[in-house]
């Protein structure tokens, strides 16, 4: 091929690249002696019926990206055509690509595939608030400078939002890193980035791709659409499994089970690559299927339980010891470790890389059980008591919330946490209302993290192991005031209506005056409206939990923000959470069972405990904490000095 010495105003250097219509050229501007990249289409070349088409996708590959100036994207400079030529002049970026990455290095450390994937990331969070979908991410469309940075390169079949040019049907895109949606042809937005995105991730962290095929187009497709992806770590051991659970997030079939925006993406991969890069070493496996055929029923079962200290409900006699070892696999403690007094945890998650996790945090430090569905769950804990029991929301069966449930109903004193990876509103409600949570714990964690809730609540789970709960009913009378924050005034009738016949209901309109109410008169339970929440208000009630644990919350709101209700639960433990418009005879029982909690407070108040929250000593030290803080030390409170 003859190279040409010059296209528009541009001076050809040297081939620097080819692509299915195109070629890319290292070529100098003459007016400004800046060297580019010129990306050219010979016209001549294309077949007539598919010329128009082709040179207006095109055009709108300079359109597209030329609307989207960050320093991870290729930039821009110029859109050209001449009789024979169109060409796009864009910035040049001396290096390779991550195709050669992968060319040379079968997989990279999780520090150099780190910072591949997450600038790739940042890049499409940019196109993507811009409108730009760029729908064709492979490893040769992400370059890498002679610096290390990453540039994001090649919008040739991006969807610019208000354009209809890419009509429904048209199957664009490298077969091996297509999303389900384009295989079949359908329309596609950002998460269609996010697929490709995580299968260059998967690429990058096991050294194969995750859809192989068998030598055609057509059979990557097909088991794009029917297959599932195995998990990374079965190809490389260096990965945990919340790198497996982030990797799967991303390939999900469906575009409403993967991550929403790439920053999503790029918050769990960073912290999947943490885990990793941090996992205890020697992780062991579950018990084999000819180890637990060595135990015999009675005799092992009863030395299990003796071993482990797991108080029965009932007898063991009833449950046989293959039910005991697939409802809960505990880990096997070192012999100077048997008879130190251990925690008890068990973990419920239907997904086990996500239990061998937790079981690799955890097993040296506490004994961990493990169950895959609710119903086994709670087969278990009808037999065995555990100090805390932390289960996924989402599960075939028995969602957690009605686990959780189930189990507070059943122990009391038994610390409960969910984990998910959803921010379902209404999921995170409902376990607040329905499993009373001690915590709300998102996947993927973070180690430091969920380390330090996990003692916190087993701390608790232990100290009220032996404290029995009376689960009376709500008083007909009592001294301690209902408070109502009501900033617009709107329930005050109806409130009234329910409660002041047997309670003293005070209605005030903000959080300040609702403390200074409280410095004169004892309030057993607050009843807030957050619907115009600030600042204030938040701090407030995380304050006021730190030093009081006693008083309980039910927060009214038609807020559908999902972060600031999990701040309020794991920061402030609000009792209840209660949608607008109200379901008052929904309110009045969420008020009945916070007064009856109230009672059970004063007559065994270790129980308090599980409302405690951690101190936000940067909260408490700021300015606006300082001031508020004052204010609560000055409260009535029937256990003044609890901490």
């Amino acid at each position: 091929m003859t190279i040409p010495e010059k296209i528009g105003k541009y001076k050809i250097e040297r081939v620097i690249g080819r692509g299915g219509m195109s070629v890319v050229y290292e070529a100098l501007d003459p007016e400004i002696k800046r060297s580019v990249a010129l990306k050219v289409i010979d016209k001549l070349q294309l077949d007539e019926t598919e010329r128009g088409i082709v040179l207006t996708r095109f055009k709108y590959e300079a359109q597209a990206a030329g609307r989207l100036v960050h320093p991870r994207i290729v930039m821009i400079f110029d859109y050209g055509e001449d009789e024979r030529n169109a060409f796009i002049a864009m910035e040049l970026v001396r290096g390779d690509s991550v195709h050669e990455l992968l060319l040379r290095e079968h997989q990279p450390t999780l520090e150099r595939i780190r910072d591949v994937i997450l600038p790739l990331l940042y890049a499409l969070e940019h196109s993507h608030a811009q409108g730009v979908t760029h729908r064709d991410i492979k490893p040769s469309n992400i370059l890498i400078g002679l610096d290390g940075e990453i540039k994001v390169t090649d919008f040739g079949i991006a969807r610019i939002e208000s354009s209809a040019l890419t009509q429904y049907g048209l199957v664009v895109g490298t077969p091996y890193y297509m999303s389900p949606e384009q295989c079949m042809g359908e329309d596609t937005d950002e998460r269609t980035d996010i697929y490709s995105a995580g299968v260059i991730a998967y690429e990058l962290l096991t050294g194969r791709r995750p859809f192989l095929g068998k030598g055609s187009n057509a059979s990557v497709m097909r088991e794009v659409l029917d297959n599932t992806a195995p998990n990374p770590s079965e190809f490389n051991p260096r990965l945990s499994g919340q790198m497996d659970y982030v990797i799967q997030k991303a390939l999900a079939k469906k575009p409403e089970d993967r991550y929403q925006t790439a920053r999503e993406f790029a918050d769990d991969f960073l912290l999947a690559v943490d885990d990793c890069l941090h996992a205890t070493p020697g992780r062991e496996a579950a018990p084999t299927t000819e180890e637990t055929a060595q135990l015999a029923v009675s005799p092992e079962m009863l030395e299990l339980a003796r071993r482990i200290r797991l108080p029965a409900s009932g007898t063991l006699g009833d449950i046989s010891l293959d039910s005991l070892q697939a409802v809960a696999k505990p880990e096997k403690p070192t012999p100077a470790a048997e008879d130190a007094p251990k925690a008890r945890i068990l973990f419920v998650d239907d997904e086990e890389r996500i239990l061998n996790a937790l079981k690799s945090i955890f097993r040296n430090k506490y004994h961990v059980f493990t169950a895959t569905s609710g119903d086994q769950a709670f087969e278990f804990l009808k037999r065995f008591r555990v100090h805390l029991i932390v289960s996924d929301q989402r599960m075939p069966g028995m969602a957690g919330v009605e686990l959780l449930r189930r189990a507070k109903e059943l122990s009391p004193t038994t610390v409960r946490i969910l984990l998910t990876g959803y921010s379902d509103l209404a999921s995170i409600v409902g376990s607040i209302n329905d499993g009373e949570v001690f915590r709300f714990i998102n996947k993927p964690w973070n180690n430091q993290d969920i380390q330090t809730i996990v003692a916190e609540a087993v701390a608790i789970g232990m100290e009220l192991a032996d404290t029995s709960v009376a689960s009376g009913p709500p008083p007909e009378k009592m001294e301690e005031a209902i408070l109502v924050v009501d900033p617009s005034g709107s329930f005050k009738r109806p409130l009234n209506e329910l409660f002041s016949d047997s309670y003293h209901v005070v209605h005030v309109a903000s959080l300040t005056e609702a403390l200074a109410t409280m410095q004169t008169r004892t309030v057993a339970v607050i009843i807030a409206d957050i619907g115009m929440a600030n600042s204030e208000d938040t701090a407030a009630f995380k304050l006021l939990k730190q030093e009081h644990p006693e008083i309980l919350s039910i927060v009214l709101t038609d807020a559908s923000d999902s972060e600031l209700v999990i701040d309020l639960i794991n920061q402030a433990q609000i009792f209840r959470f209660l949608n607008k418009p109200l379901n008052y005879k929904l309110l009045k029982s969420h008020v009945q069972s916070a007064l009856s909690r109230y009672l059970a407070f004063k007559q065994a108040p270790e129980l308090l405990k599980q409302h405690r929250v951690r101190s936000v000593e940067k909260l408490r030290a700021s300015n606006l904490g300082r001031a508020l803080l004052d204010n609560i030390k000055r409260l009535r409170s029937f256990l003044p000095s609890f901490r």
